[in-house]
């Protein structure tokens, strides 16, 4: 290969390493990895979330939006009840890892 090739595909690594650092981030919290391990075990309501992971609920809501925003995570309405799970496939499969390495086990 010449540099000519090279280049074009370094470009776009660095434009994918951007975008891989971002969604990272949008992980990289001790808070937002409590709500992903509950979410991970399906489909929560905040107050089911509050309840598991002992987060306030303020700082609950921050998270939950931090993590929308992010698109690792949606939500459905049940009427005035909102029921968040995991959207981002890689999520699901990045949660499985970490409880492998971390908690010892798979996610049930």
């Amino acid at each position: 290969m010449n540099y000519e090739q090279e280049q074009p595909l370094a470009e776009a690594m660095a434009e994918k390493a951007g975008m891989v650092a971002d969604f990272l981030k949008g992980l990289a919290n001790p808070h937002r990895l409590l709500v992903l391990c509950a979410l991970s075990k399906g489909e929560l309501s905040v107050g089911e979330l509050i309840a598991q992971t002992g987060i306030a609920p303020t700082s609950m809501s921050q998270h939950l939006a931090k993590l929308k925003a992010e698109g690792i995570v949606d939500f459905r309405r049940d009427h005035r009840t909102l029921h968040y799970f995991i959207a981002h496939p890689a999520v699901m499969e990045l949660m499985t890892v970490l409880y492998v390495h971390f908690c010892g086990r798979q996610p049930s």
